[in-house]
């Protein structure tokens, strides 16, 4: 989202009428008891990686081949007498070596690290032929090749505080292409937990792989949806789901008494009472769902667009649906995600899902939707417009009579323009160039644009700029506002994030991905910067930018791409480009953290980054 000053709207334009159903019951967020707080376990702070020295032979270590732990002459140890070479064989070659770990729930710390030494008889200067991988479980922290060779031992350090209470597999894979040798040395691996007591969590994110399947049929306005929805979940987790809660994130721009996304009549499940201003909703499970096992809930559904140029909301005869859909709250180490609604910015954490959405409407309106739309013909005088997207975390459309013009990108990717009354061709034309021209540029730096089609709305009364949706598009006529909200696609919807905890993720990686496509360099910006207090930092949570509005812009979206720009200049422009192209590809449809960026940035440098994180006051 594209934030600017808030325009009051008046209360009685946001009031909306009930629909004819009978709610489910609600309790205002004010009555909620406050969350008990978990036990926390004692921290001994431990080493857990064992015969990292490689002194003791090869166990627990397991190589691919024998020979991997070594003290044999041509290369030596960082320390002792013995260490670990992969590869150095000069033909088309594998190496492996692992190690499972089990990493303490107690500790709020642990840093991995290894000393490496590459040697190598490439004298490519631009081309790695030979790698080195360092993973931990299914991440990659690192990956080094012969371009990395050094006289001797580095130490490289990773923060893995996130595999906390997991078992995992640590592991070094070695390849090397048909010829000229490069040899991969490590010592003295060590994985080391300590810090304050944390308490413990099972850090899997549920439920996951939801399907939702929508029917929904509109009144002649297309400010009135009623219909069904069901939705299909699996339990990631080792400890069993006895409940999933919906968010019906509309419900903010209603009354608990009169609100605008209702449930009812739920199947699969028993409804319990809404909470967080009516936004969350608690189904409890008739058994509970064991790790592996999944279920479907099913509820009618209705859905009332209040008036006023919004995300969610009608000017005049267009109307705009934004998080209209309930959706599945995320579950993770942190317990249930229930943060409140936010204008400023967002809320909307949620995994990666498939929609199968039905909209039954009149055919005089046209209705832009995320994902792939086909229109057949309905009843009399109406249109059924089926949209089908796969790996979304949400699902948004319009309806009204816009004008609609379409292209296709340079990279093939179809790109349509739906506009309101009183928005120039000319106008148009230049959103639908903006468009395929900012589309390819993001897929050219993050990876290939996946979605199919992408819809843009454009409407000039958006007091809010832009906002994003998987596919789907609202915007003012701004070349860079549009440019941002598709590099959206990119950085919260296929790279997700928690948008409440952690929205520099998404606005400042957005922003800065615009400044790139425009061709911006940031030259200078963060000799700019000037903090409003010690308490200011580019990775608060939202909740301390709705108490501290003014400075939100300015700092996430502001001082956050200009940190990307400084650590661009501080670990160099190829660098960059790859740690990027390398971090989307390996979170592609999953979730992004500080943590694991901060671990990507620092491998992807043989520089210290930890004054870096402190200058920038990027924590976490």
């Amino acid at each position: 989202m594209r934030s600017t000053p808030h325009r009051a709207f008046a209360t009685g334009a946001l009031a909306v009428a009930a629909l004819a159903a009978v709610t489910l019951p609600a309790t205002p967020a004010a009555a909620e008891p406050p969350a008990a707080a978990p036990v926390a376990a004692a921290c001994t702070p431990a080493q857990v990686v064992a015969n990292g020295g490689f002194e003791s032979g090869t166990s627990p270590w397991t190589q691919s081949t024998s020979g991997i732990i070594t003290s044999r002459i041509g290369e030596s140890a960082h320390a002792g007498t013995s260490f670990a070479w992969l590869n150095g064989v000069g033909s088309t070659h594998t190496d492996t070596l692992t190690q499972s770990v089990t990493i303490p729930s107690g500790c709020s710390a642990a840093t991995l690290t290894f000393w490496l030494h590459i040697d190598t008889v490439e004298t490519a200067s631009s081309t790695a032929y030979d790698k080195l991988t360092a993973k931990i479980g299914s991440t990659t922290l690192a990956t080094y090749s012969n371009l990395d060779k050094n006289t001797g031992y580095v130490k490289k350090s990773f923060d893995v505080s996130a595999f906390a209470g997991q078992t995992v597999n640590l592991a070094f894979t070695g390849t090397e292409d048909s010829s000229l040798r490069t040899s991969f040395v490590l010592d003295d691996v060590a994985l080391d937990t300590s810090g304050d007591t944390a308490p413990p969590a099972d850090s899997t994110r549920t439920p996951a792989a939801p399907a939702y399947t929508v029917s929904l049929s509109s009144n002649t306005g297309g400010t009135v949806w009623t219909g069904h929805e069901s939705v299909t979940f699996t339990n990631a987790s080792a400890t069993a789901l006895s409940e999933v809660y919906l968010r019906l994130w509309d419900n903010y721009h209603g009354t608990c008494s009169a609100p605008p996304i209702t449930v009812t009549n739920v199947t699969g499940g028993t409804a319990g009472a809404l909470s967080v201003a009516c936004t969350a909703l608690p189904i409890a499970l008739p058994t509970p769902l064991a790790q592996g096992q999944s279920a479907t809930i099913g509820f009618d559904l209705g859905i009332t667009v209040p008036s006023g140029a919004d995300r969610f909301g009608h000017d005049g005869s267009f109307s705009f649906i934004g998080n209209a859909l309930p959706v599945l709250a995320v579950k993770d180490g942190a317990g249930w995600h229930l943060d409140p609604y936010t204008n400023n910015g967002e809320s909307f954490y949620s995994l990666a899902a498939d929609f199968k959405v039905t909209l039954d409407h009149p055919s005089t309106l046209l209705v832009p939707a995320t994902g792939t739309s086909t229109d057949t013909p309905g009843s009399s005088g109406r249109t059924v417009t089926t949209a089908t997207a796969a790996q979304v975390r949400d699902f948004a459309w319009a309806a009204g009579p816009f004008t609609k013009i379409s292209g296709t990108s340079t990279n093939g990717v179809p790109v349509n323009v739906y506009s309101v009354s009183g928005i120039s061709s000319s106008s148009a034309q230049s959103m639908l160039t903006t468009a395929k021209s900012a589309v390819d540029a993001h897929a050219t730096r993050f990876g290939a644009y996946p979605y199919g089609e992408l819809d843009a709305v454009i409407d000039n009364n958006f007091w809010f700029g832009g906002m994003e949706y998987p596919g789907f598009v609202l915007d003012l006529v701004s070349t860079t506002a549009l440019t941002h909200e598709i590099g959206h696609q990119w950085w919260y919807g296929i790279v997700g994030d928690d948008e409440y905890n952690s929205p520099w993720l998404d606005e400042s990686f957005t922003d800065y991905a615009t400044d790139l496509a425009q061709g911006k360099t940031g030259a200078s910006c963060w000799s700019s910067v000037s903090w409003a207090s010690s308490a200011e930092k580019i990775t608060n949570s939202m909740a301390y930018w709705d108490a501290h509005s003014s400075r939100y812009s300015t700092v996430v979206y502001g001082y956050g791409k200009c940190a990307l720009h400084d650590l661009r200049r501080l670990i160099g422009d190829t660098a960059m480009i790859n740690l990027l192209k390398n971090y989307a590809t390996s979170h592609w449809y999953g979730v992004s953290t500080t943590a694991e960026f901060k671990a990507a940035a620092q491998a992807a440098t043989s520089t210290d980054l930890t004054s870096f994180w402190t200058q920038h006051r990027i924590e976490g």
